[in-house]
């Protein structure tokens, strides 16, 4: 499993399996976050069994399927609230990591100088400089 870590609350993967379930739980993970549609590609595996060894495993499930390359404010209404409210770290995946990444930083731009983002994202592996507009329009619209 290719964990990388975005902070101290959550980190992102690409497509895990059943499997992969009890080593996140046994890395002290409490959430899992997926954010990949069933049936996104031949092959997946189902969201189904993904969540049901994240209950074995005693891990809170949160299925928040969104579409690739077209992640809309209403994704980013519904990633937000994870980030001060799930059970924490947690770990997000979709199929290579890209997608949960975008979402938290167009999350996190709410209410964190985006930069810094920008810098953390590079660090585990994602370039968002092309996202930097829109985490720039997030910060905008949500400031206090």
């Amino acid at each position: 499993m290719d964990i990388r870590k975005l902070d101290d609350d959550i980190c992102v993967a690409p497509q895990i399996t059943v499997d992969d379930v009890a080593e996140a739980a046994r890395l002290g993970f409490r959430t899992i976050v997926a954010n990949r549609p069933d049936h996104e590609e031949p092959g997946q595996p189902a969201m189904a069994d993904i969540e049901a060894a994240a209950r074995k495993h005693g891990l809170n499930w949160v299925y928040l399927p969104v579409e690739s390359g077209n992640i809309r404010d209403s994704d980013v209404d519904r990633f937000a609230p994870l980030l001060s409210d799930a059970e924490k770290p947690m770990l997000a995946f979709c199929r290579t990591g890209t997608r949960c990444t975008v979402l938290w930083a167009l999350s996190s731009a709410r209410s964190q100088p985006v930069e810094p983002l920008l810098m953390r994202a590079r660090q585990a592996g994602y370039d968002l400089s092309g996202a930097r507009p829109r985490m720039e329009q997030q910060a905008r619209e949500h400031q206090d």
